[in-house]
């Protein structure tokens, strides 16, 4: 099948790879001409493991193409996909100019039948907006006689491992109009994800408005369970229990599980922070109040702070001539995606309060160096206090730390030398964001130590 991707970010991108690898042909549309070069250079924009192989086998096959030629996107892609930013606009709502931009040139340029495809997370009522916007342009060509229809297909992609979840999706949502174009559009979803079936059947038919809101439902689920553990993870601290005993007996419960129980520094990244502010947003647009929500998204506001809190509290509130470590920079494993990571709050406290931070991370030193740019406009001097090491060996950000302060879970610091650790740090005192060690295993080793809601032993 001839398929067109608009939009190479992280969402596009995987989907157009992966759709190749799978035999069919796919074109990139993007308006970044340096974004396009780059691919066409053999460049990747972003870091997902395994997506840089996927893309040069299939460039290299011929299947899979980059261009800024809106025109010859639209007349090569029997199904369009549409997988554009949608960021967050100032009251919260997701800003759906990118995506309408995307369906006026479909409706300007569209020959023939052509399936859309909402693959942007974008709030429900877009695929109205999207008809809409193609059947204006049809009318202003007059060519009311092309066909189209608008499907929702959002995405489950999860950073750090989209690729194995495309090619080995859990569900496929396909939301679809029950009229005679909608239902040729199915048959043609239908067809392109036969491949992804053949174990057993994984989509999920539904209306377009019902495909819309899972999206935004499965991740306001997700954002709850994680936002729920760090509060009872700060109340642990209080009362003397170890979240960890906690997190394992209630999931054991079969009607919770294990998946996102994790207490730490608070959720971050391009999904869950404007997705939840999107979805709060459209309930407020129609009169409702989504107050579970409005507590997560406080929450994990808060959150973000919780191992500057205990800094503080250990160093004092002037932090001049004191030296952190801080080992992860991106908001999670296998990412350089620094968007909403709690490493900025962090990075934000300590320099403002006159520290020294030695960090390092495998992937994100140089996303990090691009991001607190901005986040220091305002006192660009500060940055002088920052110092990144080798990505080979976290070990060297600890010569002289008074403290390691720990943000993301990269596997490279799950079992460190603690002898060396200690040996290396001016004390040995480490704030654990991720809970990565056995507090009876520091305490043995002599190592001061603080994780989040395991600090009763």
């Amino acid at each position: 099948m001839n398929i067109t991707i608009i939009g190479t970010g992280y969402v596009g991108l995987v989907t157009g790879a992966c759709l190749a690898d799978i035999g069919n042909n796919v074109f990139c549309l993007d308006v970044d001409a340096g974004k396009i070069a780059t691919l066409n250079a053999g460049g990747i924009p972003i870091y997902e493991p395994g997506l840089e192989a996927v893309v040069e086998s299939n460039v290299a096959a011929r299947r899979l193409s980059f261009s800024t030629d809106i025109e010859a996107s639209v007349a090569f892609g029997d199904i369009q996909f549409i997988g554009v930013g949608t960021p967050p606009d100032e009251d919260g709502s997701a800003d759906l100019q990118y995506v309408l931009a995307a369906a006026r040139n479909i409706g300007r340029y569209m020959n023939g039948f052509k399936v859309v495809v909402d693959k942007s997370t974008v709030p429900v009522g877009t695929a109205d907006k999207v008809t809409a916007v193609i059947q204006e342009e049809l009318d202003r060509r007059g060519r009311s006689d092309l066909r189209f229809s608008v499907v929702s297909n959002p995405e489950f992609l999860k950073e750090g491992a989209a690729v194995e979840d495309f090619m080995r999706p859990d569900r496929i949502v396909i939301g679809y109009s029950d009229d005679d174009n909608g239902r040729e559009a199915l048959a043609w979803m239908r067809r392109l994800y036969a491949p992804f079936n053949r174990n057993h059947e994984r989509t999920r038919v539904m209306d377009v408005r019902s495909a819309e809101f899972t999206k935004y439902a499965a991740n306001a689920m997700l954002a709850t369970r994680i936002s729920f553990m760090n509060e009872l993870a700060n109340l642990a601290d209080q009362v003397g229990a170890d979240i960890e005993a906690v997190r394992q007996g209630i999931g054991s419960d079969p009607r919770i599980g294990y998946s996102f129980l994790y207490a730490g520094t608070g959720y971050g990244g391009s999904c869950f922070p404007k997705d939840i502010q999107a979805l709060t947003r459209t309930a407020r647009d129609n009169g409702k109040a989504l107050r579970v929500l409005e507590a997560v998204e406080a929450v994990n506001d808060d959150q973000k702070s919780v191992l500057t809190n205990k800094v503080l509290a250990r160093f004092g509130t002037d932090l001049a001539g004191r030296t952190f470590a801080l080992w992860g920079l991106a908001f999670k494993p296998n990412t350089d995606d620094m968007r909403e990571a709690p490493s900025r709050v962090v990075l934000d406290v300590l320099l403002r309060a006159g520290a020294r931070v030695v960090a390092h991370d495998p992937i994100a030193i140089e996303e990090t160096r691009r991001v607190l740019k901005l986040d220091f406009a305002d006192a660009p001097a500060l940055l002088d206090n920052v110092r990144f090491v080798s990505a080979k060996d976290p070990m060297e950000a600890l010569a002289g730390a008074d403290a390691l302060i720990i943000v993301t879970e990269w596997k490279a610091y799950r079992s460190p030398n603690l002898e060396r650790l200690k040996a290396l740090m001016k004390t040995p005192v480490v704030f654990d964001g991720r809970n990565l060690y056995e507090p009876g295993t520091m305490k043995e080793a002599g190592i001061v130590y603080q994780g989040i809601g395991r600090n009763s032993q």
